[in-house]
């Protein structure tokens, strides 16, 4: 462990001591959210992202322990090893270069080469590779063998040459170089397969950009035209450049036998080598641009996740539709479903006459306040009926066009059908709409994160890796907001800290058993829910019906004595928390001095700082401090559009080389990453992030293939 915290405290710039803890606390089987939440003073305060990170790092460097502890007893069972190669596996920093140094003595398939040791060469081999002076076809004369199958001394020589070349395609320490020569100086190009076939890939159909700085968009667009048909992708460098390495290292001498070796040497190198290394390379910068798109997708979905609610409206939800209808549902500002309609905005005149009256009835009826309109077919007639109609009536409501991504995977599911099982699945999508705006994340977090669709190239990324990042990232986020414990969902509940989806599903049964919990202390009777699992997930719950003030808090049950003892410090009793009577708190202890009040209270400072916040706040939810989203009361057509337009709009994705703001029209425009601002900007997310309500101005619209391009400079 030491070692590891040695140089994950290096990787990520932190102590050393707070790298060796944060070993200890994830292998005691703490969680993320809590170490990050409540373990302030072992980590420095660093975020669930930077501990996220860590956690993923020591994961690799372990498993990069255990395959060098295999490739050392796979060696030594060979009888092979010495000091050389235990030193190199030692030294060895990524697997791709333990699997180099395991490489001559990896059981191959049948080869050029095996098939020579098989006729007897390898001392030939051997002979021609000291690169002595000597006579090479009377050495190789000694080897011709008919029942061998050397029928001659050429065959011999041609033979012993193909050991060689194995031999140089094995050898570790080319290998290494020959990477890091290409990775610095090679050339990817793509070429069409076929030049006279259009497709979506032909900017791409005579590309080249250099290896080292390759975007990483760029690399997954070319992997998929190649898998598609459309490319033919290689690697280009110059092979003299990379002869001369291997030669370097191969070549002792200058006499016959060196001339062979290097002969040898050329053909390992445009044989075997460069078509394995050329894999590899490609394989990297695959394997970093998925990377890199998954981060950004991880960053999109938690600034999604994490928009601020809509709190205190009932809110009618519209799924559009052509053909079947627009389904309507109103829910009240809990969530709980009112009232259900089919209505018919893109069909006769009659049919919208009707559909009208039908809206403004349950706008009028339920007291609706604001409307969340699905973005898939038909929203944009369905969002020009809504305009239209809220403007004929003397209600004040707004509305705001939602993405429905994942809505009909959600209205599909047990989980839906358990929720609301005497609603049709599709109403259940209206609900799950209406209630996307009114709390982005409670809604969110019952669809399987990768199909909420903030990303890019989703589905050609490696599905387990993109899984595990984007479950951490709803899990950092429900932890961050916390969840009522008495009205939380079984999918939400499950994403909190030391919650598995089986004691979720005993919460929610103790629930409706034994009604409302009353305290914190009551989830201890829940079944499964020992005492790890209480301490993994007691401060992310809220009750707000207890009797205990520091229920409705984020404060640990483990710090309810630090947190009366420093009321009591300051002169406040614990029913002040309820009726908002501590508003002095933080100038109290500030007078006493942080570091006095938290020796005097038995904590460390970050801790009595948090508590202050909660205390301050009580049942305060962080998304309130962001900017509300952008509700809407009239519409544009792509065709209203002129350039020079300005507008506000919603960011609702952040890619590679911009990001796609909606303005109120059908489709989003785009923003490239050259019209984000007058300075230079080194990656879109560094600016902007979805759900900010953005100032902007047209550029140009192509009507014709539904584009729209924006600009955010002055």
């Amino acid at each position: 462990m030491m070692e590891h915290g040695k140089q994950l405290a290096q990787e990520f710039g932190i102590k050393e001591e707070y790298a060796d803890n944060i070993i200890s606390l994830l292998d005691e089987g703490n969680t993320i959210p809590f170490i990050a939440r409540y373990r302030k003073e072992m980590h420095g305060t660093l975020d669930d992202q930077t501990i996220r990170e860590i956690s993923e790092r020591l994961e690799y460097l372990r498993s990069l322990d255990k395959r060098r502890e295999e490739v050392a007893a796979l060696i030594e069972g060979l009888g092979k090893m010495d000091d050389e190669i235990r030193a190199a596996l030692d030294n060895a920093k990524i697997l791709s270069e333990i699997e180099d140094i395991y490489r001559p003595y990896k059981p191959k398939r049948r080869t050029r080469a095996s098939a020579a040791r098989e006729k007897g060469l390898e001392g030939l081999a051997q002979a021609i590779f000291s690169q002595e002076n000597m006579d090479i076809g009377l050495e190789a004369d000694k080897y011709i063998d008919e029942e061998k199958g050397v029928a001659s001394r050429e065959e011999a020589i041609a033979g012993a040459m193909d050991i060689i070349a194995e031999d140089v395609s094995d050898n570790a320490e080319i290998r290494k170089r020959l990477k890091n020569i290409i990775r610095l100086n090679a050339t990817l190009r793509s070429k069409a397969a076929d030049p006279e076939k259009e497709s979506v890939y032909s900017q791409y159909y005579d590309y080249s950009e250099p290896v080292k700085s390759m975007a990483g968009h760029r690399v997954l667009a070319i992997d998929r035209g190649e898998r598609e048909g459309f490319l033919k992708v290689s690697i280009d460098i110059d092979p003299e450049k990379c002869l001369t390495i291997i030669c370097r290292l191969m070549i002792k001498a200058q006499n016959d036998s060196a001339d062979m070796v290097k002969a040898a040497c050329e053909d390992a190198y445009s044989r075997l080598i460069f078509p394995s290394v050329e894999r590899e390379i490609r394989s990297e910068l695959t394997d970093a641009a998925d990377e890199q798109a998954i981060k950004l997708f991880a960053m999109n979905l938690r600034q999604l996740l994490m928009q601020p609610p809509v709190k205190g409206f009932t809110a009618i939800g519209l799924d559009p539709g052509y053909r079947t209808g627009c389904k309507l549902a109103v829910v009240d500002p809990t969530g709980r479903v009112l009232d259900t309609a089919v209505i018919y905005p893109t069909h006769s005149a009659a049919q919208v006459e009707k559909s009208k009256q039908t809206l403004k009835n349950m706008i009028k009826k339920h007291h609706a306040g604001i409307i969340a309109i699905g973005n898939g077919t038909a929203s944009k007639e369905t969002e020009m009926f809504t305009a239209e109609c809220i403007g004929e009536i003397p209600e004040k409501v707004s509305y705001m066009v939602v993405s429905e991504a994942g809505a009909s995977v959600y209205s599909a599911s047990k989980l839906a059908a358990a929720e609301m099982p005497e609603l049709d699945l599709t109403l259940r999508s209206a609900v799950s709409i209406a209630r996307r705006l009114q709390d982005p994340l409670a809604e969110l977090v019952k669809i399987e994160p990768k199909a909420i669709g903030v990303g890019q190239y989703q589905h050609d990324m490696p599905q387990k890796r993109l899984s595990e990042a984007l479950d951490g990232v709803v899990e950092d986020c429900v932890n961050t907001v916390g969840a009522d414990l008495n009205t939380a969902s079984p999918a939400l509940l499950s994403r909190v800290s030391g919650i598995t989806s089986a004691v979720s599903g005993n919460i929610v049964a103790y629930r409706e058993e034994n009604g409302a919990f009353t305290s914190r202390a009551e989830l201890k009777k829940v079944p499964k829910l020992g005492p790890k699992a209480f301490e993994q997930c007691a401060g992310f719950l809220r009750v707000a019906e207890s009797r205990e003030p520091l229920d409705n808090t984020a404060v640990h049950p483990e710090s309810y004595k630090a947190a009366r003892e420093l009321l009591k410090l300051c002169g406040y009793e614990p029913e002040n928390i309820k009726n908002g009577g501590v508003g002095e708190l933080r100038s109290r202890v500030e007078a006493i001095g942080a570091e006095n009040a938290a020796e005097k209270i038995g904590t460390g400072v970050p801790t009595l700082m948090d508590i202050i916040n909660e205390l301050t706040k009580p049942g305060r939810d962080p998304r309130d401090e962001l900017p509300p989203p952008l509700l809407r009361t009239d519409v544009l057509d792509i065709k209203d559009l002129k350039p020079g337009m300005e507008m506000k709009g919603t960011v609702r994705n952040v890619i590679d080389f911009g990001a796609f703001v909606d303005i109120g029209v059908h489709q989003d425009g785009l923003v490239h990453v050259s019209q984000i601002s007058n300075k230079r900007v080194r990656h879109p997310s560094d600016v902007l992030k979805v759900g900010d309500v953005v100032n902007v101005k047209i550029l140009s619209v192509d009507v014709e293939k539904g584009r729209i391009s924006l600009t955010m400079k002055d």
